[in-house]
């Protein structure tokens, strides 16, 4: 493996980008858009760490983000969530602007779900509770369908499910991190380095 310099990393992904066109980008979403980011500038405080990004995926599709570290991908999904700050450009979501919206708004409204690249289990809860706060947005009586739908869907969580997180091995607390974001059925799901 050789490393490279972060020019180098753009110098190569302008000659990427010169060779597709943004309507063949677009095409590559058959049949059409589901989600759409277009010309995004985003970052953090007053840094912009994202520059002219453009990404459109269809229902069913799945894409992936590859690159080195610091190359902005973690800051692409922060953006399109509403956890980092949007300078320009547009996020739309089944044909909808949602840009602008909280968080909070994406995941009611939009139906797009986050899962982090850092731990985000509760410890000190247990399994069935850490669903239950991926669905603190629904009814009480619709929340615990939710999480008996993702249950019976896990057995290896089913089994664990009144132990405290803290017990779950690495591969278990990532399989109990995604499962809460399943819990509110979301139409558009972004996991952050599924890989962990």
């Amino acid at each position: 493996m050789r490393a490279i310099s972060v020019d180098e990393v753009a110098r190569r992904a302008e000659a990427l980008r010169s060779q597709v066109s943004p309507r063949e980008l677009e095409a590559l979403a058959r049949p059409q858009p589901f989600l759409s980011v277009e010309g995004l500038r985003a970052g953090y405080g007053a840094m912009e760490v994202v520059h002219d990004f453009t990404l459109h995926v269809a229902r069913g599709q799945s894409l992936c983000l590859i690159g080195p570290n610091g190359a902005g991908k973690s800051t692409v999904l922060h953006a399109i969530f509403g956890f980092a700050r949007i300078f320009g450009g547009r996020v739309r979501a089944g044909g909808t602007d949602i840009t602008r919206l909280s968080p909070e708004r994406k995941l009611r409204e939009a139906r797009i779900a986050y899962v982090l690249q850092d731990k985000s289990v509760f410890p000190g809860m247990t399994v069935e509770e850490n669903l239950l706060m991926g669905a603190y947005l629904l009814p009480p009586a619709r929340a615990r369908e939710a999480v008996e739908r993702v249950l019976s869907g896990y057995e290896r969580l089913a089994v664990r499910r009144r132990q405290p997180a803290r017990v779950l091995s690495g591969g278990e607390r990532r399989l109990l991190e995604i499962s809460r974001a399943l819990v509110m059925q979301p139409d558009i799901l972004l996991i952050d380095e599924p890989s962990i």
